[in-house]
This record gives C-alpha cells, structure tokens and sequence, in this order.
C-alpha cells in the first residue's frame, strides 16, 4: 500500500525518478549541502523498489557543477526583474509587428505538468497562437496520433500490472532491458512465474532480443506489413472477435481487402518458419500485450505502425482485459503529462482539440481575451519557420534542439537566424544556449515541485529535497511573471499546487464523461494535501472497460493502414542508419553525463555495424569510421558486432558539442516525418560510412575538465577522479601538450615514432597525463584513471603506463553499481563454474542491484546452461 506522506523512513523524501517514462518512485535522503542517498521507494505501484542504473545513481548528478545559478542576458549576468522584462517586452512587440504567430516556445518531457499548463494556458489562450511544441514530438507522438484515430482520444488503454497477467508480450521497437529496465525486470518476473512467451520485433538482436522466445529481425520499416499480415491471418483463420467488432468497434468500407494477403515475410526480410512461428503464438495466447516505443514512433510511417497493432488487438478483442492491449510506453519522464495539458502543438488543452466549441470552451475557462485559431507548428516546422524568418521569437525550456532535432545543423541555422532566443535550463553551457539572448536558471531535480504522469496514466509527486540554487526558478513560476508582464491576468499562481488545482478543474470543465481525462476530483485539493498526495491512475487500470470510446459513437476505430517502402537504392547511399539510447545514459548527457558511474558503460560513441559489413567497407573494429548521409556526417568508434544486421548502422544519440567533436547523431538524420504525427524518422537514414585512419591517436586523463581540444576527434566523459578524453587527428600532435595544466612535468617524446608521454604532478598528485602514438602502444585508462585519486604517484610509473606491479585488468564496465568489468565477469564464470544469472550475483554481486546488466550477464554464460530468471 502507497503511504500518501512525502516523508520515508531515515528523513527521506519520497519523489520520482527523473529519467524514462516508466515513472518510478524514489526516495531521496539529504546527506550534505548537495549530496543525497538514493533508493527506490518500495511503496510506489510503478516499481515497487526497484530502480535502473540511472535512477540508483541520480545522487551523482545534483551537484553545481556547470549550473546555470543567474540569469544572464548576452554574456552579462542580469537581475531577473530585467530579464523578465526584457523577455515580456521582445515578445510584446515582436506579436505587435508580426502577429501572434510570429513567437513559438518549445518546451520538454524534462518538465513538470504545472510547468506545461502555465505555458501552454499563455500560448494558446492568451497569446493566441498553437505555436507550442515539445521534445516529446521526437518520441511518441505518432502513439498520440494513434491513439486519437483509434480511440478519439489520447488514452493508453493498459496498466503495467497487465504485464504480470500476460500470457504473451511482444515488444516492439523497444529495448526494453536498456530503456526501461525496472519495466524489464517486471517482465523477468512474469516469465519466470507464468511462463510469459516473449517475442522481440527489431532489427537489431539486442540484449532485450537475446532473452526473446522468438526475434524477427524484421527490415526497417516494415512493421506495419508484419502487424496488417499478422490481422490479415487471425481473419483467414476465424480468430477474430466477432461480437467486439459489432458492438464496440466500427470498421470502414473495404477495410479487409486493404489487408496484405503475402508477401509479409520478403517485405520484412525474415523467414516464413519465423513468421508464421509468431503469428502461432499470437494465435495461442489471447492474453497478449503488445509493447512499443521509439522504433515504432521515430517512423516517417509511426502512426501507422502504431495503428496496425491497435486494429490487431481491437479486431481480436485483446483489449480492456488482463494481461491484454497495445501497450505505448513512454520515453521521458513527464511526456504524458505534456499531452494531458496539451504541451503539444496538435493538441489545445486537457485532450481537447480545435473545434469551435472545443476553442470556446476552453477560452471561458481561462477567461482569456484571445483563443488559437487551430493546431500550431509541430517541432520540425518550428524550426523551419524559424530559419526563415517566420518566427521570430522562440522560448526554449529544458531541452536542447541543438542537438536532439533531426538534421541538426539546420536546426543550428535556426536558432541563428532567430531575432529573439530565450533558454531556460539548469545548465549553463549546452549546444542550445550558446544561441540564446537570455538564459534563465531553472531548478533541477531534486529542487523541483510539482506532478508527473506515467505511461499507465499514474499521476506522482515530484518533491523537492534540495534547496534551490542561486537565483534558480521553477519553469512555471519565470513563464507566469512573463504573462503578468505582458498585461495578462490570470497568471497569479501562489504555488505549485494551485497550478494542479488550476490544471485539475479544467480537465472536469464541461467535459461530462466525453473524455476519459478527468481528474477533477483534485481541483479543491489543499496545499497540505498537495504536498502529501499519493500517486493515482486516472482512467483506473483499464479505462475502457464499461465505458464508451472517446468518440462520437462510442466504438474504436479501424484505422486503414499501408506499408510504404522507403527507397533505398539511393546513390552513394547503400547502408541504412538506426539512431538509439545507450542503457546508462539520457537525452543529450547535461545529467548523466556528471555521473562517473554512468560514464564507465559505453565511454564513446560507437557505430555498430556488422562484421561483413565492415569488411566490405574497409572499418577496423575499434578503429574510426566516418558516417555520412544526405544531411551531415561525423565521427564513430567501430564496434563490429553480428548483432547488426547486414547494411545496416547504429549510431547513440546522446553525445555533443560538450563532450565530443564526434559522436553527433543529431547531424545525420533528415527531416522527413510521418504525414499525421509530424514526428521525423530517426531510424532508417540511407547512409554509408567509410575508415578515418589518423595520423595519431592518443587520450588525456586530467583530475579537471579541459577546453576542447584542437584535434579531428575528441570524446570526453566524466570519470571517479576527474575526466578520460580520447584523442584522434592528423599533423603535429605537439599541440596537444596545451592541455597540460601548471606544474611539474615529466616528460617522454620521440619525435622520429611520433610518441609524446607527458605528466604532470603536484604535491605527489596526478593532476593529468598525456599520451599519444602514430602508431600502436597506448596504454590501458583504468589504471591511470585511478592515479587521479592516488597520493604518491610515481612519474616513472606513469610515463610507462602501468605500475611496477601490474594488477589484473578487470575490462569494459558491464555492472555499474558494482563497477565489475567483462575480464572479472568471465574469470568468475569460468573458475566458479557458474551457470545463471543468479549465480553470478550470488557470487560477485554483479546484477543484484539495478538489474540492468542482467541480460548482459546472461550473454556470458555457457549457451547450453543458461539459466536466467
């Protein structure tokens, strides 16, 4: 039972985890200035305890370093009266000359729902223009979409407790195991108390994959063929539901013949055994969830991707029961709560949309002199517009378009060739806000109070265990003191809680169960009670179970879907290119990239491409390739792996102008998008990828972060006692030898081998060491990394790269909160005789904590004994 009170045992505060969309609870225990003990909060329904990598490891990223404490306009810092002022004044005029449409804010999943109602309610009510739109447009709005066609309104019909009464889940696009670990340790759980059949739909055979009872490895783009085949055979077989298609569901004119009748497995590239092997199980196991994320919505096709498998489960009556349903999981911690406002520039407010009654509506609410006239520009269009001139305003909150948009430089001239760029963030330094006129401090988490909601509609706390830094400010409190500003009432919020109040009422507001979004039982909430609320699903647990759809006649929808190939035979272009989350690492890393732990994971960013594959294109594992598409390029680390399928690449999102001059994902997809979301298609670029071998390769340790260094390529990462930068380029490496701080050095250079050794040391202290080669020789990091931390560091020891003493080297990280690498995994395995996952932490720990190394783990074991529950 979910104790209502904000407070945990030991004077820890519950809250919510920051990160994906699953929700979890935490509890947070001050133990210093700015330092907390993190644990899961073993009474909250979305995890039950448990928590991810990032989420056991928060306590690492709420510190000041590289906060943004004072409002700075230009270079200069400002007194927020004036920066207020400046921000309401720019806008006023800027809408005066150019009109309404002329100003846009782009605001973030990474925000809190009070902070997306205040926004939207001035945007769309006050300033009458739709032209708001969130980062969540790059992650799920094509299940938005869906939803909408389908249901008639944005609602996911199932609740993570129908994990555990599956029978069968098949997750699509979605790894689950990196993504959304505490989600895939439910399913663990089911598997082994139920026997819950597992499929995995994706391209790539992923650590989730690795665990599946089946992975179709299906082409790119190709799952609205697999699902419309998979509908088109429960037909042909007499499995439908008869009797929920005549009475809950309406099916437009020639539907059944728009079905595909062959050809399923060559579009999918996957045999006809494995094929029909998944349309069996589906067959046999009514019980049946299917769960999808970005691989289905980052789709120029998403939203019919993500309506093929809706049509599927309301066509077969898998859904409204246990353990069965189409299953949208979210990306980002507060995405849901952005739809539920209407954060998104395809929505008005509280599942609304544009209709006159609907704009009528919602004006009376707010009171407000003007009304939006329809749908605003979605992120894409945002920033086109902005390019050319059409917007020439923009706020940004909480997120980093300069990186994460597709196509990214042009997102770049964008925000360059926009008049007017606001940035609010806690971070002072990101690729976005080198753009931006006025930048304003943001609280972080662990200082932020308010309310997220979960992928099953589960409304939760976050609460603030930390005293807010500098001048920093809740997003909602900067955009309401901008609208007073303006000349706008309306906007006199006392605190967070009156906000939800605000929020609540009008979800209720004439709605009189036309939506299934109402939680207006809380709009007369009290502070007190605010402050103590637990967390609660609106909808309930199933919420079209004894009810009607939110449309006009109360059945779903069978929405007609077609496959569309994309072409890919373009020139010069063979391979296709996937773009994905590493499993310790979020967003553009301004958070985990603080963390040292989180950093140990994946330590550059790699393109994963398969071993005959790079054969063919001349690519060294662990050497450099150059990935190139019609819209950019940069720079990877080889990982040859046959996990990829042929002709295919991988790159990560996560890496930027602050850490790496590679490693830039954002710079290669284009900006086609789906027709009905507007979301861009980050997964199926037409690239190719060709060696980069330089002419040096070397790396830095340094205790402090240095300036980025003049070189081809460079990655950074934070580690225990300073900072790891991997270094590649051509001509003179000498230059590098600026990177040294002060003091003492001891030196080792050959210029004829092109080998520069180069320490320096204080008070018996490694403050950094240099080491670079033309050819092979460089030392291992951990052990030079540790000697960061170490008092009595020996030059000589350092120079050579390695103690007099050599220690065992332990290998890549695998378990983070154990730090246990690959070499001591093995040697336990193997000297042990251990057979499954749970024998290995028995014996080392590894896995015991976050889980999110367990599928890792079970790759290690002996094929023949594997034993994972």
């Amino acid at each position: 039972m979910t104790s209502p009170l904000p407070f945990a045992g030991g004077g820890g505060i519950r809250t919510t985890c920051a990160y994906c969309g699953v929700g979890c609870g935490v509890v947070a225990t001050r133990a210093g200035e700015r330092t907390a003990m993190i644990a899961g909060d073993p009474g909250h329904p979305a995890n039950f305890g448990k928590l991810c990598s990032k989420g056991t490891h928060l306590g690492e990223t709420i510190g000041l370093e590289g906060r943004l404490l004072h409002p700075m306009i230009g270079s200069r810092r400002a007194a927020w009266d004036e920066a207020l002022d400046v921000v309401a004044s720019r806008f006023a005029a800027t809408i005066a000359e150019h009109g309404p449409d002329s100003v846009a804010f782009y605001a973030s999943g990474q925000m809190l729902t009070e902070d997306y109602y205040v926004a939207n309610k001035l945007m769309k009510g006050f300033i009458g223009t739709a032209n708001i739109d969130t980062n969540s447009r790059l992650c799920m709005a094509s299940a938005v979409a869906a939803h909408v066609r389908a249901f008639g309104e944005d609602i996911v019909p199932c609740s993570y407790d129908d994990l555990d009464a599956a029978d069968l889940i098949v997750l699509v696009g979605s790894n689950t195991a990196w993504c959304h670990p505490v989600i895939w340790q439910r399913i663990e759980a089911a598997r082994a108390a139920r026997g819950t059949k597992l499929v995995v739909i994706d391209p790539r055979r992923t650590e989730t994959a690795e665990r599946a009872d089946l992975h179709l490895a299906i082409a790119p783009d190709s799952d609205v063929a697999l699902f419309a085949g998979l509908l088109a055979h429960m037909r042909a077989t007499w499995r439908l539901d008869g009797r929920a298609l005549a009475e809950r569901v309406a099916v437009p004119d020639g539907f059944w013949k728009s079905l595909p009748t062959d050809s399923v497995a060559r579009i999918c590239d996957v045999t006809p055994a494995d094929l029909h092997a998944f349309y069996d199980l589906f067959a046999e196991h009514p019980r049946t969830i299917t769960l999808f994320s970005q691989g289905v919505n980052q789709s120029t096709s998403g939203t019919d991707k993500a309506n093929a498998i809706i049509n599927l489960h309301l066509a077969t009556g898998r859904i409204g029961k246990p353990g069965a349903g189409p299953f949208s999981i979210t990306g980002q911690p507060n995405a849901m709560g952005g739809r539920e406002v209407g954060g998104l520039a395809s929505t008005l407010a509280a599942h609304m949309g544009f209709s006159d009654a609907e704009r009528d509506r919602a004006q009376r609410f707010w009171r407000s002199p003007t009304i939006c006239s329809g749908p605003g520009l979605k992120a894409v269009d945002m920033f086109d517009a902005m390019a050319k001139g059409k917007i020439k305003a923009v706020w940004i909150m909480a997120t980093n378009p300069a990186v994460s948009m597709p196509d990214a430089r042009m997102a770049r001239v964008a925000l360059a060739n926009c008049p007017f760029v606001v940035v609010s963030d806690c971070i002072a330094e990101t690729d976005t806000a080198r753009y931006a006129q006025v930048k304003l401090p943001a609280l972080g988490w662990g200082e932020k109070d308010g309310t997220v909601t979960n992928s099953e509609r589960r409304v939760s706390r976050q609460r603030a265990f930390l005293d807010a830094p500098g001048e920093a400010r809740a997003d909602w409190s900067a955009v309401a003191e901008v609208a007073r500003r303006m000349g706008f009432a309306g906007f006199d919020f006392a605190n967070a809680a009156s906000v939800f109040r605000e929020f609540a009422a009008q979800t209720g507001f004439e709605n009189h169960g036309t939506r299934v979004l109402d939680i207006s039982d809380h709009a007369t909430i009290t502070d007190a009670a605010y402050a103590e609320m637990a967390p609660f699903q609106w909808g309930g647990a199933s919420p079209f179970v004894g009810r009607a759809f939110s449309t006009p006649d109360g059945k779903a929808r069978l929405v007609p879907v077609v496959h569309v190939p994309r072409d890919d035979a373009m020139r010069g272009y063979p391979l296709r290119l996937n773009t994905g989350r590493y499993r310790d690492q979020w967003h553009t890393m301004t958070r985990t990239g603080l963390s040292p732990k989180l950093s140990q994971h994946r330590r550059e960013p790699l393109v994963e491409v398969h071993p005959d594959t790079a054969r063919r294109l001349g690519l060294a594992d662990g050497g450099l390739a150059r990935v190139e598409t019609p819209h950019g390029a940069s720079t990877f680390r080889v990982a040859a792996t046959a996990d990829q399928r042929r002709q295919e690449l991988f790159v990560p999102i996560h890496w930027s102008d602050q850490t790496s001059a590679g490693g830039r994902a954002g710079l290669l997809p284009g900006q086609d998008r789906d027709p009905h979301s507007g979301q861009p298609g980050f997964k199926n670029t037409p690239a190719t990828a060709r060696a980069y071998k330089p002419g040096w390769t070397g790396f830095l340790v340094s205790a402090e972060r240095t300036a980025p260094p003049e070189c081809a390529y460079w990655t950074r990462v934070r580690t225990a006692h300073g900072w790891l930068t991997e270094l590649a380029g051509d001509g003179d490496p000498a230059a590098l030898t600026a990177l040294l701080p002060p003091g003492e050095r001891a030196e080792m250079i050959d210029t004829r081998r092109g080998v520069i050794r180069a320490a320096v040391v204080a008070d018996g202290r490694l403050q950094a060491a240099l080491f670079v080669s033309r050819g092979t020789g460089l030392p291992p990091r951990d052990w030079l990394l540790a000697q960061l931390g170490a008092a009595d560091a020996a030059a000589f020891e350092i120079l050579a790269g390695r103690p007099a003493m050599p220690a065992p080297d332990r290998g890549a990280i695998v378990c983070v909160c154990f730090d246990i690498g690959l070499n001591t995994l093995l040697a336990a395995i193997t000297d042990r005789r251990l057979v499954s996952v749970e024998a290995v932490g028995a014996a080392i720990n590894a896995g015991t904590n976050c889980g999110s190394c367990r599928p890792a783990i079970a790759k290690l074991l002996p094929k023949q004994e594997v034993a994972y529950v």
